[in-house]
């Protein structure tokens, strides 16, 4: 990996990056000190531009390209190119000064290979899997840049990407639906008789109804274990998994009775600052 320095306006690409597409986690960042405010911009960065990629090309084969060179760089084998990435630069920096592990980034780049595709997610345990991969991994990531590792923490950081990310395959079932893509668990939806074709067109039933709520009790728990785990942690960590916050919030606006869920209803920038600001002075954080 370079240890050249990066260029002097890679930090603000970073910042303005994550403000634009992750509002939540920028959020987080302010309540974190500057280096590592940085080291988390650089890791979340990363994540929004693997993210990202779903969004920006029509056919798969690019996707992959795109996060090929985002393992490659990882992995040492892109050279001149990765310096003149602002978001490269930064990450191997994070990685540089805080000892990242680099097989959990190249994992979670493989993991979104996924999102270029219209395969069905399976199973409740493969969308587990990849949101492990992902979520959990990013929680993770942010909480070795706060504080030391450790398996409390990599058990606090599973439960809390398990719970955000079931949040946002509820949320996201507007847009997912619109391409004819489903992070819905195919086993779940059978065993419901939800039926495919009717996500895609759409239509609001009692038995999507009954798919959501069972998911939605899923991430109910996994934010209960969350919770309990992260006073175990020291209040200097914790900044790592203010985004948990959001995701609760999320998920109470989210299982409103009477709510269609081919509505997008995402949350204002205003009552983010609040979600988290408050969460930040609350126990759960700072005792």
């Amino acid at each position: 990996m370079s240890s050249a320095a990066p260029p002097p306006d890679s930090v603000a690409f970073c910042a303005d990056l994550v403000r634009s597409h992750d509002f939540p986690r920028y959020v987080a960042t302010l309540f974190a000190p500057a280096a590592e405010r940085r080291a988390l911009l650089a890791l979340y960065a990363f994540n929004v531009e693997i993210v990202r990629v779903r969004d920006q090309v029509s056919q798969p084969l690019p996707g992959e390209i795109r996060l090929q060179w985002w393992t490659d760089m990882l992995s040492g084998h892109v050279h001149g190119s990765a310096e003149g990435n602002p978001v490269a630069a930064e990450l191997l920096r994070a990685i540089r000064d805080f000892d990242l592990p680099v097989e959990p980034l190249s994992l979670l780049a493989d993991e979104h290979q996924f999102d270029l595709y219209n395969d069905p997610m399976p199973t409740m345990a493969a969308l587990e899997g990849y949101l492990a991969a992902t979520c959990s991994a990013l929680f993770a990531l942010a909480a070795r840049i706060m504080g030391p590792p450790s398996d409390a923490v990599e058990h606090l950081a599973r439960h809390a990407g398990l719970a955000q990310g079931i949040v946002q395959v509820i949320a996201n079932l507007p847009r997912d639906a619109a391409h004819r893509q489903l992070f819905l668990p195919q086993q779940v939806l059978a065993s419901h008789n939800c039926n495919i074709e009717d996500v895609f067109a759409s239509k609001e039933t009692p038995s999507l109804h009954a798919v959501l709520e069972q998911l939605a009790g899923e991430a109910r728990q996994h934010v209960t274990t969350a919770s309990s785990l992260l006073a175990q942690l020291p209040s200097s960590m914790r900044p790592a998994f203010l985004p948990l916050s959001q995701a609760q919030a999320d998920l109470k606006r989210l299982s409103r009775p009477g709510r269609n869920p081919f509505t997008p209803q995402p949350s204002s920038r205003l009552r983010t600052l609040w979600t988290l600001w408050r969460a930040s002075r609350s126990r759960e954080f700072t005792k």
